[in-house]
């Protein structure tokens, strides 16, 4: 079965799967789910634990050894596998699927791997995962809904945040949910009588917004502006390559040319799939040529074959993607 971090917890309280796959690259929340599954079986009497890191193909072999030795005091175990590629080959996969199918009583299996993507969620080791157990798919809390989540996080620490103040936490960590934790749990401390504010905010929480450049092509594509341009001077402060600024935004102009052509295909994930609804509302009426010309002036800037800031450049390409142009491009 698929569940989700909201709905594993309502499962846990009813039953107890032998294997569970946790997969995603949001470490707060992961991390959470899979501290979730622990409790759960140390209550059903697992009361051991070992945790395997993958890292080498020699690893797969330690693991089948490990779950095939008993314990010496006949104590039911949790066998932890921790995967550093989603990908594991051949062996992994055999060796998991092998693991999954077993449903040993005495074993539960606890799968902690990065996101998946098209592929891997086809690979056999992830069909055993989800029809012998439970697949727990962790997504990013995205930022139209990360006010809400900070809301419900205030309300189980105690907190008591007003809208002004959970708007600009939410723009200060965006991206960091390790980040925003942290924080609310240090604003438990300092806000007195249990009130967050702005006021607060501003003088305890560091901007700790963290950003990459898929998150630069979604909000172009959504026809954010402000975000956009907020996420590309994010990037500039990280030392990310103005390269992989220019992919996200020209891949981004590919996508408006296919919602503007008709040609678009299946979005890759739900929060794309939004953003390229509103990129197809404006696209009919972007200046393709213009803008193609603009990405092709930053290639230059970048390669040093003319003068000029790309950082800069790519602000205006970003805006006029959004819609929202600044200036009017100019061959060079």
């Amino acid at each position: 079965m698929k569940l989700t971090c909201d709905s594993l917890t309502a499962h846990l309280s009813e039953r107890l799967l032998p294997a569970y796959l946790i997969s995603g690259d949001e470490p707060l929340l992961g991390g959470e789910a899979a501290d979730a599954v622990r409790a759960r079986a140390r209550a059903a009497g697992f009361s051991e634990r070992e945790v395997h890191f993958i890292e080498r193909a020699a690893d797969w072999d330690e693991l089948r050894g490990s779950a095939a030795n008993r314990s010496l005091f006949g104590d039911r175990r949790v066998l932890e596998v921790r995967m550093s590629s989603a990908k594991p080959g051949l062996a992994g996969g055999a060796a998991l699927v092998a693991l999954i199918e077993a449903r040993d009583p005495e074993i539960l299996l606890l799968i902690l791997a990065p996101r998946l993507d098209r592929d891997a969620q086809g690979a056999n080791w992830v069909r055993a995962a989800q029809e012998h157990g439970a697949w727990v798919q962790v997504w990013p809390v995205d930022p139209q809904h990360l006010v809400r989540w900070l809301r419900e996080r205030c309300r189980k620490l105690g907190l008591e945040a007003d809208a002004e103040s959970l708007e600009l936490l939410a723009a200060r960590t965006e991206g960091n949910l390790l980040a925003a934790h942290q924080e609310l749990s240090k604003l438990r401390l300092l806000a007195p009588s249990a009130q967050v504010t702005a006021e607060t905010v501003r003088a305890s929480v560091a901007d700790s917004a963290r950003f990459d450049v898929f998150q630069l092509g979604e909000a172009v594509l959504a026809g954010q502006t402000s975000r956009a341009l907020r996420i590309l001077a994010g990037l500039r402060a990280e030392g990310t390559e103005a390269t992989l600024a220019l992919w996200a935004l020209t891949r981004a102009l590919r996508d408006l040319w296919s919602s503007a052509s008709g040609a678009a295909g299946p979005p890759a994930w739900q929060r794309q799939g939004a953003a390229l609804a509103q990129a197809a509302k404006r696209a009919p009426g972007m200046p393709f040529a213009a803008l193609a010309q603009r990405a092709a002036k930053v290639d230059r800037m970048i390669k040093g074959r003319i003068v000029g800031d790309a950082w800069d450049e790519l602000a205006l390409l970003a805006a006029d993607l959004c819609g929202e142009p600044a200036l009017t491009a100019r061959a060079s």
